[in-house]
């Protein structure tokens, strides 16, 4: 068991694994603004310029679209730079290095070159934060080819997932959900030990309802399976921790049991990634249902100022109700269906 100084934050968890790593592998190099004197907006690497220097722990201007590609250029001539945007919707102006260049390298260069780059991001609402800083865009990034996305929803999981990412020879978006930086406190040993990347963790075992939510999403998650569990529901919780690749394994084989899913995300509801889980599961696993993929989801709107952030992402109440559509579903006969009618006059005709 982990010592008393070891029982940390998700925050302190990433401060943690970057510091084994500066420590143990000289070519690990770490920037962005404010990263250094002052530790960064939410603290994540505060003491590691103190404890590193300045040489690699490093201040940058605010220029977001150099921080993407400086990370290009240290990653092709071997270091393992680990570059932090300070929010997710800062991440924008440095697009082109990430997607065109970064997530190419491999391929472009015919295995020659790869990009072992890490670029961090707080993400997600519920601090009370001004515009452009509540993004969850992670559906945009999952959509590139050769670009990783990580979201960690627990200390010990921001720690293993971070070490892998960094030790990764090829880009890895990590994406740290803030509104959960410091909810809860856990035993992290700092012992080095990654956790296998293109897994999904089973967070809690049922056999009546299959709920899928990763990041900050998972905390209400975990709440509303407690809640369905007092009234005789036993749901399995899955974290996919890693959005892309997705572990669409782990999800089907807990579909073998429960036999209906909900998919739970804060980010808007049309194209998230709930929509790929959805279209991976009835393209894979139909037979298995017994009900619709059920999302429960942001709105498709722009992230609301602090006075309307709790009615837009989801909550236990929310996702109950779609458990309760996702459990009181029963299939229509397809005699009784209103289309199938409508299709059967239309065909008869002359």
């Amino acid at each position: 068991m982990a010592d008393q100084q070891n029982t940390i934050t998700l925050v302190e968890a990433v401060t943690q694994a970057l510091a084994f790593e500066l420590k143990n592998n000289p070519e690990v190099v770490v920037f962005g603004q404010d990263v250094g004197a002052n530790g960064g907006v939410f603290r994540a690497t505060e003491g590691l310029q103190q404890r590193f220097g300045a040489a690699r722990v490093l201040d940058t201007p605010l220029a977001e679209t150099m921080i993407a590609g400086v990370a290009v250029g240290m990653a092709t001539q071997g270091l393992r730079p680990v570059a932090e945007f300070q929010f997710m919707g800062f991440i924008y102006p440095g697009l082109d290095h990430i997607l065109s260049h970064a997530a190419r390298m491999r391929n472009r260069t015919r295995g020659r070159l790869s990009c072992p780059i890490v670029y961090r991001a707080p993400y997600g609402g519920g601090i009370h934060a001004p515009e452009h800083h509540s993004e969850s865009t992670e559906a945009i990034f999952a959509h590139i080819p050769g670009l990783r996305v990580v979201v960690p929803s627990s200390p010990a999981r921001a720690y293993g997932l971070l070490l892998a990412a960094i030790r990764d020879p090829d880009p890895v978006l990590f994406l740290e959900p803030k509104r959960i930086y410091r909810a809860a406190k856990q035993p992290v040993p700092d012992d080095g030990e990654a956790l296998p990347l293109d897994r999904a963790f089973v967070l809690r075992e049922g056999f009546d309802l299959t709920l899928v939510a990763w990041g900050a999403s998972v905390k209400e998650t975990l709440e509303a399976a407690e809640q369905l569990s007092a009234g005789g529901i036993e749901a399995e919780v899955i974290d996919p921790a890693t959005l892309k690749p997705l572990d669409i394994h782990t999800i089907i084989d807990s579909l073998e049991k429960t036999r209906r899913c909900v998919v739970v995300h804060e980010a808007a509801r049309f194209a998230g990634l709930g929509a790929e889980i959805a279209a991976q599961i009835q393209e894979y696993a139909f037979d298995l249902l017994d009900a619709p993929v059920q999302r429960v989801t942001g709105y498709d709107t722009v992230m609301p100022y602090y006075q309307l952030e709790g009615a837009y992402l989801p909550g236990v109440e929310r996702i109950l109700a779609g458990a309760r559509t996702a459990l009181g579903y029963v299939r229509p006969e397809p005699s009784s269906s209103k289309s199938a009618k409508a299709v059967n006059s239309r065909e008869a005709q002359p």
